[in-house]
């Protein structure tokens, strides 16, 4: 089964007309600037508006469809809504705010303990919102949101409004959500390192419109669209853990048809994992050399160059057995390696420069 949403609203100024699947289980970013359409979206699948066309599915369950005259009220739709504001109740402990969740909420598989113990907020339950910090307050709105037991869970911006540390607090927990509960996620955000740790899927917006959508690891590789010409701009291989190295302090992870060394990890053998690998971190060459300090040397092939002029570069596209890596390199590289779609080349890859996320 999966998530289907169509929305197009017209309003003073603009409009939107955005249109994706995702998984039903798991996370599905929607990532653009702001104005793109991102919250307002949002909206039309909670319920809180009503568009001039909209149909949100899930899984087979219809919670909207205009052409058919069915448009459920937000409380008839089980959806969780979690903004960047965590929006608690100031005069109510954290365990009453969260147990608000459960007042009107249908027997259901997320149970009160289950919620505290996977937020990591057991020590909070007798304090008010006003002594919490930042990410604290997040993890609690959450957990409302959870005990409503939500078929959706909308995450709108929610680590917007905390700073680096408080994000980092955060985002395990988000994680760990995401592993623990088979829920589907729409989570909108413009941040790209939250989209690389968490995301399965992801839908492009911009001027309210979809860019591009699908799977994470394959939409962050395409040297054709927006995130390929970003400052950070990084390919996903999603790997496991094949074997570890202690006395060279080194793992070997395999995914997307290839095998890379990286410092060792603190994981088990066949643990999921990420592997984020910035596309200014990749050398190019035509030939294996003979003595380099660098780990990993991939066989691939040009799938596509993009041209970047006010850079002075180039984004490299390049397909391995099982997935494609990004290279930024100089127009001059292009023309010295002879590169063309179809070329064969190698990717050479630093062991210390493959960013490991949570799988």
């Amino acid at each position: 089964m999966t998530l289907r949403i169509e929305v197009r609203h017209r309003f003073a100024g603009g409009g939107i007309d955005i249109a994706f699947e995702g998984p039903s289980s798991g996370v599905t970013a929607l990532f653009g600037p702001s104005g793109a359409g991102k919250s307002t979206t949002l909206a039309a699948i909670a319920g809180l508006l009503r568009p001039d066309h909209g149909r949100i599915v899930v899984d087979g369950v219809t919670l909207g469809d205009t052409a058919a005259g069915i448009w459920l009220a937000p409380e008839r739709r089980r959806v969780g809504l979690v903004f960047q504001d965590a929006r608690l109740f100031p005069h109510m402990s954290v365990a009453t705010n969260l147990r608000y969740g459960l007042r009107r909420a249908p027997p259901g598989p997320i149970g009160f303990d289950d919620v505290v113990d996977l937020l990591g907020i057991a020590g909070l339950l007798a304090r008010r919102p006003h002594t919490l910090s930042g990410g604290e307050r997040q993890r609690v709105a959450i957990g409302r949101a959870l005990l409503a037991q939500p078929r959706l869970l909308l995450l709108d911006e929610p680590l917007a409004s905390l700073d680096a540390g408080r994000k980092a607090e955060i985002l395990p927990y988000l994680a760990r959500l995401k592993a623990s509960l088979r829920l589907p996620m729409i989570y909108v955000t413009h941040a790209l390192d939250e989209v690389m740790r968490l995301a399965d899927a992801i839908v492009l917006v911009a001027d309210g419109a979809v860019v591009a959508s699908g799977a994470l690891s394959e939409i962050t590789a395409r040297g054709d669209l927006p995130l390929a010409h970003r400052d950070d701009a990084a390919a996903l291989l999603l790997c496991r853990v094949a074997a570890h190295d202690a006395a060279r302090m080194l793992t070997r992870i395999e995914g997307a048809g290839v095998s890379l060394l990286v410092p060792l990890l603190d994981l088990p053998v066949g643990a999921a994992c990420r592997a984020r690998i910035p596309a200014r971190e990749v050398i190019l060459a035509s030939r294996a050399p003979e003595a380099i300090s660098v780990q990993n040397v991939i066989a691939g092939t040009v799938r596509r160059i993009d041209v970047e002029p006010v850079r002075h570069a180039a984004v490299v596209e390049i397909a391995l057995p099982g997935g494609d890596i990004l290279a930024r390199v100089t127009p001059d590289a292009v023309a010295r390696l002879r590169l063309a779609p179809g070329a064969p080349l190698l990717a050479l890859v630093k062991s210390t420069s493959i960013e490991m996320l949570a799988g």
